[in-house]
């Protein structure tokens, strides 16, 4: 199992280009495989990781994630060429369908479909970098427009990677099963590591259903990670990013990281944690969070207690594991890529 890194774009320190340049560059002497950048209603990924590419030589730059609703299907085909071509081939797409919050409160779109949406989404983006005319007829997708003067166009540039490669975001088991069948790799975020190995069912299943080898699917889970010989204080760096994604990710009715928190057994206090977000704030849901909880959706404590999660996480099938890091300073957050490192060899 190798070591991917997160630079996010929240978080408790707003990292500029420099310091985000710094940490990755560290990641890459380290030995880090991969680093990714995601997009929330913040950084576009994109422009960030052209910016990465052009100070490092090797770690692989991945977008995780761009979401499906905020640019079109050959938008984000022509973004992925370009930073593929800047990088001389080190680009990887990740792609998600984000929630209604933000689909429809930031980007202007409805939340219909979206399983139906990102089958389709996919098709045309490997259409698009496969060099082809983007002819598409599909259930929410439909190039060139009907009845109009559109033109079957083909993108003018390659990326040099062929084919690049494509992950997707899935927390369900219907969508782990469409990573399985349509994409080259499967971002689960707040997995514990017992979960990624039942949910492989769904991404095996999907696999064969379009008689591929499940093998060839990459699984890189995302995590907040904090290792401190003071576990409490370990849990406490990450309670802040745990009770925004379990509090305020989305609404009462729909929040797929609360929901997960319900599967894995903690529904109680997962309720509770998104009524005090939602009603009072970021420091009352941190209250609420136990510290069971915390242990299992995020990667944190000791290194003893860190090097066994990080064990377990390689025997589930995980063949990279990417970390987001919580602590307070640029500086910690060095220091945190070399424990991680040395404690996962």
């Amino acid at each position: 199992m190798r070591l991917g890194f997160s630079i996010g774009t929240l978080g408790p320190v707003a990292a500029g280009p420099d310091e985000q340049l710094r940490l990755v560059s560290e990641a890459e002497r380290l030995g880090y495989e991969s680093a990714w950048a995601s997009e929330g209603y913040g950084a576009d990924p994109a422009t960030t990781l052209a910016w990465l590419a052009a100070g490092t030589g090797r770690i692989e730059l991945g977008s995780g994630i761009i979401q499906v609703s905020g640019r079109t299907a050959v938008a984000t085909a022509m973004a992925a060429a370009t930073v593929d071509r800047l990088s001389g081939g080190r680009f990887r797409l990740g792609l998600g369908v984000s929630g209604p919050q933000v689909t429809e409160g930031w980007h202007g779109r409805r939340y219909e479909r979206p399983l139906t949406h990102l089958r389709d989404y996919v098709r045309v983006v490997r259409t698009a970098l496969a060099g082809e005319p983007v002819r598409h007829a599909g259930p929410t997708l439909e190039l060139p427009l009907p009845d109009s003067r559109g033109k079957a166009l083909s993108l003018a540039i390659e990326p040099v990677r062929q084919p690049l490669p494509i992950h997707l975001a899935a927390m369900g088991p219907k969508a782990i099963a469409l990573a399985g069948e349509i994409a080259d790799g499967w971002l689960p975020i707040h997995f514990p590591p017992e979960h990624v190995a039942d949910s492989l069912e769904h991404l095996r299943a999907g696999a064969c259903l379009a008689g591929r080898d499940p093998a060839e699917i990459s699984v890189s889970p995302m995590v907040m990670a904090m290792v401190d010989d003071d576990a409490d204080y370990a849990r406490d760096m990450v309670r802040p990013m745990l009770a925004l994604y379990l509090g305020g990710m989305g609404s009462r009715e729909v929040n797929f990281y609360n929901r997960l928190a319900h599967r894995l057994g903690f529904a109680a206090a997962a309720a509770r944690v998104q009524d005090a977000y939602l009603d009072g704030g970021m420091g009352e849901a941190m209250e609420e969070l136990p510290d069971d909880m915390v242990d299992a959706l995020t990667l944190c404590g000791t290194p003893d207690r860190v090097r066994e999660r990080l064990d377990a996480y390689r025997k589930a099938g995980a063949t990279t594991l990417i970390v987001g890091l919580n602590a307070p300073t640029v500086d910690d957050r060095l220091e945190q890529l070399g424990w991680l490192a040395e404690l996962a060899s």
